[in-house]
């Protein structure tokens, strides 16, 4: 029997031992004086040592300061007082590897007395990864909060009955509270009639069918201050299910701006297009009306001079040579007034055009006056851009006789074209107008002071009086053409140096809608 029963024994004791050294978390024994007396793998694994490298050592070592410094009082305190700050409680706390590393770990302590002595086990369960985790999300939480509260549009948490539970500065400070007057309150408080009155029905109404007004879509509504004025924003809702909830976040950002400026801008459309219809009623009576008393006197005119000019005296046949003159000047300033009007009034839909191979086809047609003058043309690539092919001849036309005809006596022009591509904005090219090109027409003409550089552009401004033919509204035509293609034109010039003019066009023209 007594063999037996020391058989057992035996079994039951290497089980326990087994169980010790294939346990995961980490077991240590020490006597009362807290040198430790037995160390499983697993504690010799978490610390970084060998277990023959610290049986027998005092505990203390596998600590930290303060708690290296002060474990000996701590022991002789307990068994003093009796008073345990561990033992049979079990805390998180820091240990010491081997390298030097700190890491926490949860310790839980139990004192075990045997016939002869006392012992103290102690169980090490390693935390790093943990920890590690509650850190990150702890900073992700941190990140979470720091952008909702950095937000510039604002942001409301509500629950099923539309309790307002967080709201961000933004929110706050959008409806003309403190973010503490919200919290806890009802979010119809921010919504004017009928809308104030209605909200609890439409969360009902959502919660019984399911049918979706704002959740997930977003909308134009309008929502009402603190004091009673009201302002539109667009809100989009996300509806999040928590374990044991749902809730609603609100996304709130204010379009009072944008309504004002699409108002003001519905407006000024409106305006533009009576202003436009005018100006086609004006230029209708220009091309018919005015021109058809203009065609009796150049018509009279020329019977005068064919068949009773030997009866005028000098004087009558010198004013029949003012008036027909003065007739064919007015002939030609309704001329470029009607094709000042055409640039808006019998406009095109834009498409893609090569600004190379217009201003090709604008050198071919100028061929002779090149010729002529010697004219030299020094050119570099222009871009592909979205405009009206006729319009961006018509400007190239003027702009490159334009040069031509103010040219220097005895000096034969020079004329060089080149380009530029403008991005207005770092990061922003999706929206027409946010990237254009400058073209460059460089003369080295007979310039002009730039205190008249206002005029230049101005229908039928000449600086030059009458000593160059024409009307003074190519360059009006050229800004007109500029402004519609979303850019405009200016100048550079110095009289006697050259003038540069630079017209600014976008690459992209917004779609024309189609009725």
């Amino acid at each position: 029997m007594t063999h037996t029963l020391g058989q057992e024994d035996f079994e039951t004791q290497s089980r326990l031992q087994a169980i010790i050294d294939t346990a995961i978390d980490g077991i240590i024994t020490i006597d009362d004086k807290g040198i430790i007396e037995t160390v499983n793998p697993a504690a010799a694994r978490i610390f970084g040592f060998a277990p023959d490298e610290i049986i027998g050592l005092n505990v203390k070592i596998l600590m930290p300061e303060p708690d290296h410094s002060q474990h000996d009082s701590y022991i002789q305190n307990y068994h003093r007082t009796g008073i345990p700050q561990i033992i049979g409680k079990g805390r998180e706390v820091l240990g010491r590897k081997k390298d030097g590393t700190v890491f926490p770990f949860l310790l839980s302590i139990s004192e075990v007395k045997l016939k002869n002595k006392k012992i103290f086990t102690g169980i090490i369960h390693d935390i790093t990864g943990l920890k590690k985790a509650e850190d990150a999300l702890r900073e992700s939480e941190n990140k979470i909060n720091a952008i909702i509260h950095a937000a510039v549009d604002g942001i409301i948490t509500i629950d099923k009955r539309g309790i307002m539970e967080m709201v961000n500065p933004s929110a706050a400070r959008l409806f003309g509270y403190e973010a503490g007057e919200l919290l806890g309150k009802s979010v119809n408080m921010l919504m004017p009639e009928p809308d104030q009155s209605n909200h609890d029905g439409y969360m009902e109404h959502y919660h019984q069918t399911g049918q979706r007004r704002i959740i997930g879509i977003g909308r134009e509504v309008t929502g009402m201050r603190k004091d009673g004025s009201i302002f539109p924003f667009f809100l989009s809702i996300s509806e999040v299910k928590l374990a044991d909830r749902t809730v609603y976040t609100g996304f709130v950002h204010d379009i009072t701006q944008q309504k004002l400026n699409e108002e003001r801008l519905r407006r000024y459309a409106a305006e533009l297009e009576r202003s436009n219809l005018e100006l086609q009623d004006f230029a209708y009576v220009s091309s018919h009306d005015l021109q058809e008393p203009l065609r009796k006197i150049q018509a009279f005119g020329d019977r005068l001079k064919t068949k009773d000019q030997q009866n005028l005296s000098e004087q009558g046949k010198d004013y029949l040579e003012r008036m027909m003159n003065a007739a064919s000047r007015m002939q030609n300033l309704i001329n470029d007034l009607l094709s000042f009007s055409r640039v808006t009034t019998k406009a095109k839909p834009f498409m893609s055009v090569s600004l190379d191979q217009v201003l090709t086809e604008v050198l071919s047609d100028l061929e002779i006056l090149i010729e002529r003058t010697h004219a030299e043309i020094i050119r570099s690539p222009l871009p592909v851009i979205e405009a009206e092919p006729t319009q961006m001849r018509q400007l190239f036309q003027n702009l490159v006789s334009n040069a031509i005809k103010f040219r220097k006596e005895n000096e034969k022009p020079i004329i060089n074209i080149y380009a530029k591509h403008i991005q207005k904005k770092a990061h922003l090219t999706a929206t027409p107008g946010d990237e254009v090109t400058d073209i460059y027409v460089e003369d080295n003409g007979i310039g002009f002071d730039e205190k008249y550089l206002d005029r230049i552009f101005n229908i039928f401004q000449r600086l030059e009086g009458h000593k160059y033919e024409g009307s003074g509204i190519g360059l009006a035509i050229c800004r007109k053409i500029a402004i519609r293609h979303g850019g405009d034109i200016t100048a550079k010039s110095q009289p006697g140096v050259g003038t540069r003019f630079i017209i600014t066009l976008a690459l992209k023209q917004p779609k024309e809608k189609t009725i």
